[in-house]
């Protein structure tokens, strides 16, 4: 086996891992993909002979790739979401997967459990800060190598990571882990949004719930607060509800509107204490034609 093969076999054992950090840095699971593929492209010409971690060589030039991505890349939305701060909060990508079951390499893509909410907040954080909360926090790259690809001292890195911690922790704190009760959660939420039950929706969800809307460019995007004005947007559209087939969004249950063998909507909750305290709703039609409906229906 040539030198070649045999790094190509090792970073291939890597691809999930690495997309996993380059769809947490990213949101965007195109980008990731094209965030690993520029990866290869430096080990093929880097001589890594020298190198004794090649797993954590290779995490930590994804975390440099994207770093650079996130400092060139175009806003992508012209109406953008803002958090509580005014930062921009696009919602990311969606993860979909059947109700009852996540695929193996979904399993790493999702692990930590990435939900949309905590994918949301890690958006809103400075370029050089969500690289050293997610190299650290989640993969757990030493500070003194994400301190070499920031140009930063350790001690200035590890502020970095802290600051973004303490956002994260503030504002995605750990939703209910049991999958079955937050289903009939979501199944409550749904039963009252086609019923039109203003009343038994503003029951379901948390009195400071948040709801994000993300239209993309084609469609308008909108930020909502508060259980009755949340539950009043439910009612408008219930058409979403009703087409509703439950799904796996980032891991945790959610539901997928589908009309004419087109995804429509994707609706991602996040469930704390038995209440809907967040839900996410993408309905860019760019990024849903993007999405395999196989998966809800094989």
């Amino acid at each position: 086996m040539s030198e070649k093969d045999f790094l190509a076999r090792r970073f291939e054992e890597r691809r999930p891992h690495l997309k996993a950090v380059a769809y947490r840095m990213l949101g965007s699971l195109t980008e990731a993909e094209d965030a690993v593929q520029e990866t290869w492209f430096k080990l093929s010409r880097s001589d890594v002979s020298e190198v004794g971690n090649l797993g954590g060589w290779l995490t930590t030039v994804t975390g440099r790739v994207c770093l650079d991505m996130l400092r060139s890349r175009a806003t992508r939305h012209e109406e953008p979401l803002h958090d509580r701060d005014g930062r921009v909060a696009s919602l990311p990508d969606p993860v979909i997967s059947a109700a009852d079951r996540v695929d193996p390499e979904q399993e790493i893509l999702l692990a930590d459990s990435v939900g949309i909410a905590l994918m949301v907040v890690l958006q809103t954080l400075a370029p050089a800060e969500r690289l050293a909360f997610v190299l650290h926090d989640m993969f757990h790259v030493p500070f003194d190598d994400i301190a070499d690809v920031i140009d930063r001292t350790p001690a200035a890195t590890r502020q970095l990571a802290s600051r973004a911690r303490r956002r994260v922790q503030g504002q995605a704190p750990a939703p209910d882990g049991d999958t079955a009760a937050c289903r009939c959660v979501v199944d409550a939420f749904l039963a009252a949004a086609r019923g039109g039950d203003f009343d038994a929706l503003v029951a379901v969800l948390d009195p400071d719930v948040v709801v994000r809307s993300d239209g993309g460019t084609l469609r308008p995007s909108a930020l909502r607060r508060g259980a009755a004005e949340a539950a009043s947007g439910a009612i408008m559209f219930a058409r979403f509800a009703e087409a509703a087939l439950p799904a796996l969004v980032n891991g945790t249950p959610g539901v997928v509107a589908v009309a004419d063998g087109r995804a429509m909507s994707v609706m991602a909750f996040t469930i704390r204490g038995g209440r809907v305290t967040g839900l996410d709703i993408l309905t860019d039609p760019e990024r849903l034609a993007q999405i395999d409906l196989s998966v809800l229906t094989d």
